[in-house]
């Protein structure tokens, strides 16, 4: 229905501003990607490894993203669909199936010709927080993936917390999730809502309160409505990108029928008595938790995590070097040989550059080990903190 509503309103758009979007004008791509244990991987495309960048001007940018795009509402939920199945899943004790990474669905718009970013509509579905004792039993992989998201979700409530208390400061920068959803923050034409999730049962109770009054600052920000309706017109960024045309072979209503939907919801809603809703409310507020509590940041054992995340993509990123440099090495190693078994050896020029390339080695295998070493010392202290938290 979504899928549908976009094309519709697309087909609609009759503007003679070429700024507008309609679908004389502009293209729909999709780009869906997730941030699991600190790592961010492109869904549509192998899982391949993305890096955030900000450039000068402060805009984030998801370097190495494919777009595919979608001509048609079919085409738009079989790319949606297929970003979904390749999200990171695995069952823990609360759920058979839990989401272990945050996914993000951007459906960009973009001009036919100059492929300009028009505007971009931005689809968060974050993974649930876990409390400790739904995680003692848990594996180290399955550890560190709770102490992520619960360390990205208390970035996303810290930022929340700031730009609801007009901070001069928001910690952006505390989580690859944060960076990334900066610009639906701070820019003047951004727009957000927040879906929350709710449990009925009253052992959820804190959980629900702390969602709800997270939920209600999102709702209450006032960030970009100093613009006037003109300037809403306005496109995004300039940024440009290539955009694929395959399709993944997978397998409405008009702005008149949604207020007649609108106009049916409002006429069965009940309205209770005002004194037991603000019983209620102060029996649920019982939970919630002070504002000193949720400041104290990331514990030890969260903090040991994203260290943990940070050696193994620099002991990754060294250890690949590594073998690139080596490959190089044994490929010319080769041609060394080959020049001593001819005749007119030069054995000096042979011994000397067979020196320096056994140092070179020598050096890089050193160069591993130093990161190594603090990677498996981070392990071995994660390993002991799983047992006190």
């Amino acid at each position: 229905m979504v899928a549908e509503d976009i094309f519709s309103t697309l087909s609609d758009n009759v503007f003679e501003d070429d700024s507008c979007c309609s679908c004389d004008n502009t293209t729909i791509s999709i780009a869906i990607f997730e941030i699991y244990g600190g790592r961010i991987q492109d869904l549509l495309n192998k899982r391949n490894r993305l890096k955030v960048l900000e450039d000068g001007r402060g805009e984030v940018v998801i370097s190495g993203l494919e777009e595919f795009e979608a001509s048609t509402p079919e085409d738009f939920l079989a790319l949606i669909e297929a970003g979904q199945n390749n999200r990171t899943t695995h069952a823990t004790e609360a759920n058979d199936e839990s989401s272990r990474s945050h996914s993000i669905c951007q459906v960009l718009f973009r001009d036919s010709n100059s492929r300009r970013l028009k505007a971009k509509l931005s689809l968060v579905d974050l993974a649930g927080s876990e409390r400790g004792s739904d995680t003692k039993s848990h594996n180290r992989q399955r550890r560190t993936e709770s102490s992520d998201i619960n360390t990205s979700l208390l970035a996303l409530k810290e930022c929340i917390r700031a730009i609801d208390g007009d901070s001069r400061h928001v910690p952006y920068r505390q989580s690859k999730l944060t960076l990334i959803l900066k610009d639906s923050f701070t820019s003047n034409y951004a727009r957000t809502a927040m879906i929350a999730t709710l449990a009925p049962g009253s052992l959820s109770t804190d959980h629900t309160v702390n969602t709800l009054r997270y939920a209600d600052r999102i709702k209450e920000k006032k960030i970009g409505d100093s613009f006037t309706p003109s300037q809403r017109r306005s496109p995004v960024r300039q940024a440009k990108s290539p955009v694929r045309k395959e399709i993944v072979e997978e397998k409405v209503d008009t702005k008149e029928h949604r207020d007649e939907i609108d106009e049916n919801i409002s006429d069965n809603i009940l309205y209770e008595d005002d004194n037991n809703v603000e019983e209620e409310i102060q029996e649920l507020t019982k939970f919630e938790e002070p504002d000193n509590v949720e400041s104290q940041g990331p514990s030890e054992f969260d903090q040991v995590v994203q260290q943990l995340f940070d050696e193994e993509e620099q002991l990754l990123s060294l250890h690949m070097q590594s073998i690139q440099q080596n490959a190089e090495y044994i490929t010319e190693e080769n041609k060394l040989l080959e020049s001593v078994q001819g005749e007119n050896v030069d054995v000096d020029a042979y011994a000397l550059r067979l020196a320096e390339i056994l140092q070179h080695k020598t050096e890089m295998i050193q160069a591993v080990r130093g990161r190594l070493e603090p990677f498996r010392e981070l392990l071995r202290k994660e390993e002991e903190l799983s047992k006190k938290y």
